[in-house]
């Protein structure tokens, strides 16, 4: 019977320990709903705090109503009158460039790194935001959530903090924005805004900063450089870091291809195309920075601050082929008198340890400051003898130098050198490629130098240098230095002596000559000619193309000392510069090169004084017209300076200079009659000068140190400054015709000689000067029957 009592109670007993499995599901079911509840009471709080902060925080959001018409700051902006820039000034480089004029492989280039969904989305990537919201929680590396959109709202009106707060606004100012603006007008203020390095704000002034060319030249290639720039502008920068930047440059390329962009044969063609980046050693690079500093300084003058704001745009008379033509011209006349020098030695001495790495960034840190000075590299010697010096340059490039490429620095590679002084490993050096290819070991030169050139008809720039390198040295040697001009300014004192009935065919002795303290008011003065010798009777226009100081001197007594003075302000010099006294007649005053070139100028037009032009033409952002300021060409209103057969006999005398005299070289290398000049070496050569022109161009060299001393004891104007303008004349006449200038009214030409026709008798054919004339007077030493003969002719 115990069975009996106990079985029913069997099953009861199961089923309290053992549910029936519909219970357990009711029970997770259950359980999963009260999760459920949590959650979305917890999502709903979550969305109630950022309701409420959005709500509190959408009234302190800036207006943003003036994206609609974006203007950011926008920096002075030089260009060339053919359009090349030249200059920026602000503190931003920036070209505002309207997205239609964007090229559409830099667009698909931007949005395949940066937001291949932009045209798609509404603005904000809610699994991006939630990725990067755990990542930062994490303090892990954000994954790059943010769009193109947000990226506007961050860069133009937020931090880059990374803060729930900053992220809020940024999506409130997100919605905002595309809101409010078409997609194109949010691209194209992202293009214009975003910063790349080296001062570049936009990808159209990152395409002139880092490959020298204008937007809408980019290549596939380039775009894909460019596009890995806004990640990260200084780990990515093509210059500083060309690896990192060649790595990211590729992934962008693939990026581009995956997304349907370029084809594969495009993406293969990139991959293999070689960039050329701009540097300040690139031969093509533009060099005008003293010609954009002189610009800046006179729209200041007009603008004030907004200068640097407001988006001006300056066109300049400058003529880029010419200026490149004298920047290098110049710099080649210096680096090839610097050759001649002593060397000085190297910049520095640096020790170089064993360990490879921890040498290449001590050569990396050094030599960055040491820059490279435009096609004067620096670099640091690894190995040095009399027969080979090895260098290297950044990023491990070494060159091995031999042969004619050790003349420069012989002294320095002796075993007597002092330690100073000699080439040795560890030195800083500069070194230099040769048209040929080879390398020269070299140094700075210490020597200065300046050019300008103008259109002698407007007075338009259309070239200036102001010195060797406006980095190294910033002073404007064109306008700034005041120097003596030497035997260059002689022409002035014999367009004088013209009025003053003296022609090209009076003689004049060259003999020695000796001034008392009583007729200079100070101490004796025993002039010399250049050369120490005295060869007699002469022409004037033998004495100009030999520059014979005793005749200038001589030519200079028979005008006058006062009468000089006045009429060379009509030049454009000024008449406290140049005292009235007979050392004027050897160029002791002083002058500017662009007041050389004024002058100069006055013989080329014909006789018309023009005033240097440099600014054409000044346009705001949207290229709208704010000063329109063209040369101004000679006309029957233009103020006369000297009568136009002055200006047609002396730029007949100063053919002769270019011809056979001091000069001569300049119409044997160029093969063209049709230029004129004169050289100009000043006492004990501390300046050395040529000043030329071509009817249609005048052009002015000058050499020296800056605190004046000896340039060298052979070293003159011929030999220094000519050479110069040569260079630059051969690709600046390159495609100007032969033009030679008819002859004015008020000339008759007898026996080959040009004579001004009112003057008779012994007027223009008289002698001047005696053994020892310091009177002033002029004396025959014509024979009496030649003189009668040149009468005769002059008569009939």
């Amino acid at each position: 019977m115990p069975q009996q009592d106990t079985a029913p109670d069997a099953p009861k007993r199961a089923s309290k320990t053992n549910p029936p499995a519909s219970s357990a599901w009711a029970w997770l079911v259950k359980l999963a709903l009260w999760a459920l509840g949590l959650l979305a009471a917890g999502l709903f709080c979550l969305l109630m705090v950022v309701g409420v902060a959005m709500v509190t925080a959408y009234p302190n959001l800036p207006d943003i109503s003036d994206l609609a018409n974006y203007k950011p700051k926008l920096p002075l902006r030089v260009f060339t009158a053919d359009g090349q820039l030249m200059g920026e000034f602000g503190e931003e480089r920036r070209n505002l460039t309207p997205i239609q004029e964007i090229p559409q492989i830099m667009k698909d280039a931007v949005l395949s790194i940066e937001d291949n969904r932009f045209y798609d989305h509404g603005g904000v990537d809610y699994l991006g935001i939630l990725r990067a919201g755990f990542a930062n929680i994490g303090r892990l590396k954000s994954q790059g959530a943010s769009t193109i959109t947000m990226q506007v709202a961050r860069n133009v009106y937020l931090s880059s903090e990374k803060t729930y707060t900053r992220k809020i606004y940024e999506i409130l100012l997100t919605y905002k924005l595309e809101h409010l603006l078409t997609k194109d007008q949010i691209l194209e203020i992202y293009m214009n805004q975003i910063f790349l390095g080296n001062r570049a704000y936009g990808f159209a002034s990152a395409a002139e900063t880092y490959f020298g060319k204008s937007l809408k030249n980019i290549t596939i290639a380039e775009a894909a450089m460019l596009a890995g720039l806004p990640k990260a502008p200084s780990a990515f920068n093509p210059i500083a870091n060309p690896k990192r930047a060649r790595s990211r440059q590729l992934y962008i390329i693939e990026r581009m291809e995956e997304n349907g962009y370029i084809t594969a044969r495009q993406a293969a063609q990139a991959k293999a195309e070689p960039l050329a980046l701009k540097s300040s050693g690139n031969k093509k690079t533009l060099h005008a920075e003293f010609v954009a500093e002189t610009v800046r300084q006179m729209v200041f003058a007009q603008y004030g601050q907004d200068t640097y704001t407001r988006g001006l745009n300056v066109y300049t008379t400058i003529q880029s082929q010419d200026q490149m033509a004298a920047y290098q011209a110049l710099r080649q006349g210096l680096m090839d008198f610097e050759r001649r020098q002593v060397y000085r030695g190297p910049e520095k001495f640096i020790n170089l340890p064993n360990d490879p790495k921890l040498a290449e960034d001590l050569i990396d840190e050094t030599l960055e400051d040491h820059p490279d000075n435009g096609d004067v590299v620096s670099a640091v010697v690894l190995e040095a003898s009399p027969k080979k010096v090895v260098v290297v340059r950044q990023n491990s490039e070494q060159i091995t130098i031999t042969g004619d490429g050790l003349l420069p620095v012989q002294s320095g590679l002796s075993d007597k050198a002092p330690e100073a002084k000699r080439l040795r490993k560890g030195a800083v050096v500069r070194i230099v490629q040769l048209p040929k290819g080879q390398w020269e070991l070299t140094q700075l030169p210490e020597v200065e130098g300046a050019f300008v050139a103008l259109t002698p008809q407007t007075g338009a720039i259309r070239a200036l240098v102001g010195g060797f390198d406006y980095a190294k040295n910033k002073f404007n040697h064109v306008t700034q230095a005041w120097r003596q001009p030497g035997s260059s300014f002689k022409p002035f004192i014999y367009s004088a002596a013209l009025e003053k009935g003296i022609s090209p065919a009076t003689m004049v002795n060259d003999a020695p000559l000796f001034f008392d303290g009583g007729v200079t008011g100070g101490q004796p003065w025993e002039p010399k000619n250049y050369d120490g010798k005295f060869d007699g009777p002469m022409s004037l226009r033998t004495g100009l193309a030999k520059s014979k100081n005793m005749v200038s001197i001589r030519v200079l007594q028979s005008v006058g000392t006062r009468p000089a003075q006045e009429w060379v302000t009509r030049f454009g010099f000024d008449a406290d510069k140049h005292p009235p006294y007979l050392t004027m007649a050897l160029g002791a005053g002083s002058v500017t090169v662009m007041q050389m070139a004024t002058g100069y100028s006055v013989f080329a037009n014909g006789g018309y004084r023009v005033s240097p032009h440099l600014i054409n033409r000044i346009t705001d952002y949207k290229d709208r017209l704010l000063v329109d300021s063209p040369a101004p060409e000679i006309d029957e209103t233009s103020i006369r300076a000297i009568p136009q057969r002055n200006a047609f006999v002396m730029t007949n005398l100063m053919q002769e200079v270019t011809r056979s005299g001091t000069a001569a070289r300049a119409q044997a290398t160029l093969k063209r009659p049709d230029i004129y000049g004169k050289t100009g070496t000043t006492n004990d050569a501390m300046d050395a000068w040529f000043a030329g022109y071509h009817p249609q161009l005048a052009a002015v060299v000058w050499i020296g140190y800056d605190t004046p001393r000896k340039l060298g004891d052979r070293e003159t104007g011929g030999g220094l400054s000519l050479p110069v303008w040569i260079k630059y004349m051969e690709t600046a006449l390159r495609n100007l015709p032969i033009t030679e200038p008819k002859p004015a009214e008020g000339l008759v030409q007898i026996g080959g000689e040009w004579f001004y026709s009112e003057f008779s008798g012994n007027n223009g054919i008289s002698a001047l000067g005696g053994n020892n004339d310091t009177s002033g007077q002029a004396d025959a030493v014509q024979p009496q029957e030649e003189r009668k003969r040149i009468l005769d002719l002059f008569r009939n």
